[in-house]
């Protein structure tokens, strides 16, 4: 085995966890303060979920010899942004992690329900997904109107090393953020200390409270999201680049690390799409049977970005707001536009996605459940109605 490692697979995997935290570490903490986490517990969620998707991504990659990256359901935080606190707090919303990772080895163990999942029309799945990501997807205009000096400089890096390569956009975005922080904001007294004592790791342990409530709202809306817009097309990437893994083990064994990182915060772990191809592509190493290196190099860089979450959430935690949103949002454009793409493109499905997305986006709640439900209710129902039409004509 080691002499399959190689320092293209090293820098590869570098690479590929850089760009899997930095892209997206905003989205995590913004998601777990949408339903309810502190700081402290933000923090102890980001650890985590770096620890485990890390760890994760080692014990995969050794087991199949397959490059099979590794990565926390940013969609799924996105949904938990959109969301509102429900009956129990932070602890109710831990529970509802715990039910979507037991969901998860479910799918991958018993394929009724992996193909239920399936089977759900992807034209509702990314109407769905495309009404939970546009909220944040409006905050780097908002921080723009919140304060110029401030948001420009994070939404002009993004574009102008966006139209160079993509791949850069969203960490030059991060820079801006930082030296946003660094020279327009004042810094509290103690600020140092602070940092200097974050940088011991500390995870907080949340009881976790189960109800119908935080399961109806954030568990099977997250569930659904991250097999949808996660682990299956992380499939899709790996059969593009000729591997043909079987897909039930894969997806019970990220729901295992989801459930073991849900009890200290983490929400869920699942197949990488994005840095799949990264991965799995040619530029990870020319010899196909040993691309597996860089998913196990990229597994040992998350487990160390991890350990320095507290000291990033203590630093992130002196902007303003709006700027966290603002960097969370240039993050997800591209997914939003992926999304809403596929969401629209078909006429007969056309109306019921339209249905899900106004649903999901207004981030109404009934009854205590989240709009993502809902959204997803109403559009299957107009599915199912024009279909019944149809068939009568």
């Amino acid at each position: 085995m080691l002499r399959d490692f190689s320092p293209q697979s090293l820098f590869m995997g570098l690479l590929i966890a850089f760009v899997g935290f930095a892209s997206s570490f905003a989205v995590i903490l913004n998601g777990l303060a949408g339903v309810g986490a502190t700081d402290a517990q933000a923090a102890s969620g980001l650890m985590a979920l770096s620890i485990s998707m890390g760890v994760c991504a080692i014990v995969i990659s050794i087991v199949t010899r397959l490059p099979i990256s590794i990565a926390w359901s940013t969609p799924g935080a996105a949904l938990l942004a959109s969301s509102t606190a429900v009956e129990g707090g932070f602890n109710a919303a831990v529970g509802a992690f715990l039910i979507c990772g037991l969901l998860i080895v479910i799918a991958g163990l018993w394929r009724p329900l992996g193909r239920t999942v399936s089977s759900i029309p992807p034209a509702l799945a990314n109407a769905m997904l495309a009404g939970v990501l546009i909220g944040l997807c409006f905050a780097p205009a908002k921080a723009i109107a919140f304060n110029p000096l401030f948001g420009l400089p994070i939404v002009l890096a993004w574009a102008l090393v966006g139209s160079i390569h993509k791949l850069y956009a969203v960490p030059a975005a991060l820079l801006a953020f930082v030296l946003v922080i660094a020279f327009g904001i004042e810094m509290p007294d103690g600020i140092f200390a602070r940092l200097s004592s974050a940088l011991i790791p500390q995870a907080e342990f949340v009881f976790p409270v189960f109800n119908a409530a935080a399961t109806v709202s954030i568990a099977l809306p997250l569930f659904i999201v991250t097999m949808a817009s996660q682990n299956i097309p992380g499939i899709a990437v790996l059969k593009v680049n000729d591997y043909h893994p079987n897909p039930g083990p894969l997806f019970a064994t990220t729901g295992l690390f989801s459930m073991l990182s849900a009890p200290f915060g983490g929400h869920a772990v699942n197949l990488a799409a994005i840095t799949a191809a990264m991965c799995a592509g040619v530029d990870s190493h020319p010899d196909r049977a040993r691309r597996y290196w860089s998913a196990i190099n990229a597994g040992i860089a998350y487990i160390l970005f991890g350990l320095l979450a507290g000291a990033v959430t203590t630093f992130v935690s002196l902007a303003p707001p709006v700027l966290i949103e603002a960097v969370a949002g240039l993050a997800l454009v591209g997914a939003f536009a992926s999304s809403a793409m596929a969401a629209f493109s078909e006429s007969q499905t056309r109306e019921a996605a339209a249905i899900t997305f106004l649903v999901t986006a207004s981030g109404v709640s009934f009854g205590g459940v989240s709009g993502a439900f809902w959204g997803l209710i109403a559009g299957g129902l107009m599915l199912a109605l024009a279909r019944f039409s149809k068939r009568k004509a």
